[in-house]
């Protein structure tokens, strides 16, 4: 099953470009199509994409769908990451928008400067961006380091254009950038370099793709280690 899957994710990625620049900044959008304040974020968001050393992600969430707008990107599992980052680290502060830096830092997502301070401020922590991760075809090295994380796969649509009609923002045409379609986990790293596959699904809606080591658990997310991404992202 295993080589089986590295020769359908090799075809299926034979167009994807390589990774590009190392990766030294994640940060999570937390975000809603049916959320007034989310729109600024979310530009916000497809401005800071464009560093190529920054994986910029949106995570729709589903708990604003009750006020007239189901958010078709939305899933609950992205909400539970959301509350999960929030029981971690212990302030219980769930919002939207809400931008997450390095599984560390929260700000609020459209505020630019705060943003791009929690970036600045992040950089060079313990912990944090410490793991080497690079993409090759269909498989993944993770580097040697301290510490142990989950490494995870995520599918992702570069830009996508809506047309909201109804609630909070009924009328509007939004534009999200690098948003998470599918996260999967790809195994556990305990320290020691290593080498994960990656499967594909040809019916994901996505133009490329990211990887993530993050320490902790689904549960407790903590700081994330390593990450790298396709380009175009």
């Amino acid at each position: 099953m295993r080589n089986l899957l590295s020769v359908i994710a090799i075809g299926l990625l034979a167009s994807a470009a390589p990774a590009q620049a190392e990766v030294r900044s994640v940060v999570e959008l937390f975000t809603s199509q049916g959320c007034s304040s989310c729109p600024p974020a979310d530009k916000i968001l497809g401005q800071i994409a464009r560093a190529p050393d920054v994986l910029a992600l949106s995570f729709p969430v589903d708990y604003w769908d009750y006020i007239g707008w189901k958010d078709t990107f939305a899933k609950p599992a992205y909400t539970a990451r959301q509350h999960a980052y929030a029981s971690a680290r212990g302030d219980g502060a769930v919002y939207t928008p809400q931008a997450v830096v390095d599984g560390l830092a929260p700000v609020i997502g459209s505020e630019r400067d705060a943003l791009k301070g929690a970036m600045q401020s992040q950089a060079g922590k313990s912990g944090a961006m410490s793991v080497a991760v690079t993409l090759s075809g269909a498989a993944v090295q993770v580097g040697s380091g301290k510490g142990s994380g989950t490494v995870w796969l995520l599918k992702i649509a570069s830009a996508r254009d809506v047309a909201i009609g109804r609630g909070e923002n009924a009328g509007r045409s939004v534009t999200y950038y690098n948003v998470v379609r599918a996260m999967t986990k790809l195994g556990d790293w305990s320290g020691s370099a290593a080498q994960f596959d990656v499967p594909t699904n040809a019916s994901d809606d996505s133009d490329g793709y990211a990887v993530v080591l993050q320490a902790g658990s689904a549960a407790k997310p903590g700081a994330i280690l390593g990450a790298a991404k396709t380009s175009g992202l």
